[in-house]
């Protein structure tokens, strides 16, 4: 849990003078209200947009690159999303035990309780488990601040419990968050954590493309998103990211490039 006081960014400490500019203002001037309605309404799009935005910073801190360290080390961080899946977990560990490669897998909790020793299998190879929430409901974003916490909390320590290990990162179902999500990651010492290179492998089944997606201009610092659950599958039926994982392991090693966790590539507090 964070011991400091949480301090908003300065986008949201803006849209909060904002409301309170609107407010005052028809207060002391009524016949400004449309001015009022207007510069809040405004608002209120800007803070949308920014929680639809996975990259964002202006509703708070999120880790989108690697730190110059690491980038100097020329790492890449393999981040898996979405399991444990009972077939393709197991299948994934093993090209990645075959490639002598870690990655960070953000499970998610529900679906961890039914496969505990799954998620168990997963740390014991080397590879991190982080949270991802305990329902990944596709209205995470909608939620508001007591929803997000229990959510999270549970996914939290459902994941600490399985594995001995409390997760150290946080990933929003498909990124999209709201300005609530900051201040609840704050007090359970969560790091939100996006990505640089994204595959949309959940809707390709195409193995060139999701390959082309994560290889093109792939360098240090880069944090990659795939999925093991809820992964597309090839014309054949194949899990792609069974399909894709060698091939951007081999093109890892050819660009002499080390995948490591994003535990590895960021230092304990």
């Amino acid at each position: 849990m964070a011991t400091s006081r949480w301090k908003p960014s300065p986008f949201l400490s803006a849209s909060a003078a904002v409301h309170g500019a609107a407010v005052l203002g028809t207060l002391v001037a009524p016949a400004a209200w449309p001015w009022a309605v207007g510069a809040l309404a405004a608002n209120h799009a800007l803070l949308a947009g920014a929680g639809l935005w996975p990259s964002s910073r202006l509703l708070g801190p999120n880790l989108i690159r690697l730190p110059e360290t690491s980038v100097r080390r020329c790492e890449v961080a393999l981040t898996i999303d979405d399991g444990p899946d009972p077939e393709v977990t197991p299948r994934v560990l093993d090209l990645l035990d075959a490639a002598n490669t870690r990655a960070s897998f953000f499970c998610i909790g529900r679906i961890a309780r039914q496969h505990p020793a799954l998620c168990r299998e997963i740390v014991r190879r080397g590879h991190r488990v982080e949270n991802h929430g305990y329902a990944h409901s596709n209205v995470f974003s909608l939620f508001g601040p007591g929803a997000m916490r229990r959510d999270i909390a549970r996914a939290q320590a459902t994941l600490a419990d399985i594995t001995g290990e409390a997760p150290r990162f946080f990933r929003a179902t498909a990124g999209l968050r709201n300005p609530f999500l900051d201040p609840v990651l704050h007090g359970l010492g969560l790091t939100l954590a996006t990505w640089t290179r994204r595959a949309y492998d959940t809707r390709t089944g195409d193995p060139e493309r999701v390959f082309h997606r994560l290889s093109q201009h792939l360098g240090p610092g880069d944090i990659v998103l795939m999925h093991d659950g809820h992964c597309a599958r090839t014309p054949t039926g194949e899990p792609v990211i069974l399909v894709v994982l060698p091939r951007l392991l081999q093109t890892l090693a050819e660009r002499q490039l080390s995948p490591v966790t994003l535990n590895q590539a960021l230092p304990h507090p």
